[in-house]
């Protein structure tokens, strides 16, 4: 028993021995660095104490500044959030400002018209004096050329229509022949123009009739150039929609016994689809350029035109 006792203290120092070598070999190789970092540290206060002794200076009064301004933090939340409630409820009692108007939603007023008319001279009835303003002219007649209308964009030279037509010219407004050419303004008869609903031609005129049956086109000016550099200003007055694609659908035009401007466009694309007509009554007649008045448009056949069937005719495609 005593033997076993000496072994097991014998080993007990041998495991101790070894454990504790790592130890001493570690704590021998940081003892050095640990007073290498305690000298830093000490040559670093030295340093620094001259620098910092002022700041410790200034800052013992401001710390019972900044304990005072602390404590004033809940009073200034407090009057700010009284201010806010007091403030808001002014805002929800006064009136809301009504948004600026932007210009598409200010209504024109009406305006001057655009021209500087002279009145229509005609001659008065045999027996009379003097020529005098009145509803018709009867100076010498020039054929129509040209066709604005300078709130729809529209602007078409005008010419003849083809011999024997089989379908109407496009990038250009023709006038009608009939029993005689409906293409004189100041005539004591309808000019009577069309062309097709399609973008350069007539297009706006059966897109604004669609709006409220075309209201808004009422009262604007349509200006008609004449070979002989003239502008007549027509006013629209009517629009007629819906009208029949039969024989008579030009009656009311072929009638008139005064000046009167007639356009029309078709509604649909075939051409048995009913047309659209616009009335417009001559209000005066202003000098044009010769430029202006004989547009270099003379108009070309359809891209959908239909074949032509026989060689004598016109607007068709061959």
């Amino acid at each position: 028993m005593l033997r076993l006792r000496s072994l097991g203290r014998t080993v007990q120092g041998t495991v101790r021995g070894l454990l504790a070598r790592p130890f001493r070999a570690v704590g021998s190789i940081l003892r050095p660095v640990g007073a290498a970092l305690g000298a830093l540290a000490r040559t670093v206060a030295r340093i620094t104490r001259p620098i910092v002794r002022p700041f410790r200076r200034i800052a013992r009064p401001l710390k019972g500044f900044l304990g005072d301004l602390v404590g004033l933090v809940p009073a200034l939340l407090a009057g700010a959030g009284v201010f806010l409630v007091v403030a808001g409820l002014f805002n929800y009692f006064s009136p809301a400002a009504l948004p600026s108007p932007s210009p598409s939603d200010v209504v024109a007023s009406a305006s001057p018209a655009p021209y500087s008319l002279p009145p229509r001279v005609t001659a008065e009835p045999s027996g009379s004096g003097n020529p005098s303003p009145g509803p018709s002219g009867t100076a010498a007649l020039a054929i129509a050329t040209r066709v604005v209308i300078p709130a729809l964009n529209i602007d078409d030279p005008i010419v003849a229509s083809p011999h024997n037509e089989q379908y109407p010219l496009c990038n250009v407004a023709e006038y009608l022949s009939l029993d005689k050419v409906y293409a004189y303004p100041g005539a004591p008869q309808a000019v009577y123009l069309y062309a097709h609903a399609r973008v350069h031609m007539f297009w706006n005129l059966l897109v604004s009739s669609k709006v409220n049956d075309g209201a808004a086109m009422i009262g604007m000016w349509v200006e008609v150039y004449t070979d002989d550099d003239q502008r007549h200003i027509y006013e629209i007055s009517r629009v007629i929609r819906h009208v029949p694609a039969t024989t008579t659908f030009a009656d009311q035009a072929l009638a008139a016994t005064t000046d009167q401007l007639w356009l029309q466009t078709s509604e649909g694309h075939a051409n048995s689809s009913t047309k659209l007509q616009i009335v417009a009554m001559p209000i005066g007649v202003l000098a044009a350029s010769h430029a202006d008045a004989h547009p270099a448009g003379r108009g070309s056949v359809c891209p959908d035109a239909p074949l032509c069937t026989a060689p004598n005719q016109g607007g068709c495609r061959r």
